[in-house]
């Protein structure tokens, strides 16, 4: 890492409102072209796959199987979205269906058991989660709760603007 990357701590690093703005609205554009650079290993790169995407596989992959009404609460989006969603990724064997066994009518959505598609799927979002873990490593508890809701509050301000 070069020292105009690295980290800056102690009093000295403290930042005006103003200094802080420019600094995420010179960083953001970065941190989103890297993003969108984030190679597909191979066993997904047929699959299409979009950011969209890598949220919802994030959620199968850290809580587990959910039915689809779930996954739409917390991606956000409209139960039909999330329904084709789940309906392209099953038919490229990215994910899987199931009848929930304790209500015939609802439908679980898990990733698939294939090992090589779930190994891809680990790879994928292991990039992002060892970028996290370095950034949130450092921090204390407080400080990690203080930034996930600030980046929440940016990511709500810059929605309802954008309506």
């Amino acid at each position: 890492m070069s020292a105009e990357h690295e980290p800056r701590s102690g009093p000295e690093s403290a930042l005006s409102s103003d200094q802080a703005i420019r600094a995420m609205l010179l960083l953001m554009p970065r941190v989103a072209a890297r993003l969108k650079r984030t190679k597909i290993p191979e066993r997904l790169s047929s699959f299409n796959l979009a950011p969209r995407h890598l949220s919802l596989l994030s959620y199968l992959l850290f809580d587990g199987p959910m039915p689809v009404n779930e996954l739409a609460a917390r991606l956000e989006i409209a139960p039909t979205t999330v329904s084709l969603m789940v309906s392209d990724l099953s038919r490229q064997g990215v994910l899987e269906r199931h009848t929930d066994p304790a209500d015939r009518r609802r439908t679980i959505v898990a990733i698939t058991e294939d090992e090589e598609t779930r190994s891809a799927i680990d790879t994928w979002l292991a990039h992002g989660a060892n970028a996290w873990r370095a950034a949130f490593d450092p921090l204390t508890p407080e400080q990690r709760a203080v930034f996930v809701r600030t980046i929440e509050t940016y990511e709500h301000e810059v929605s309802g603007s954008a309506d």
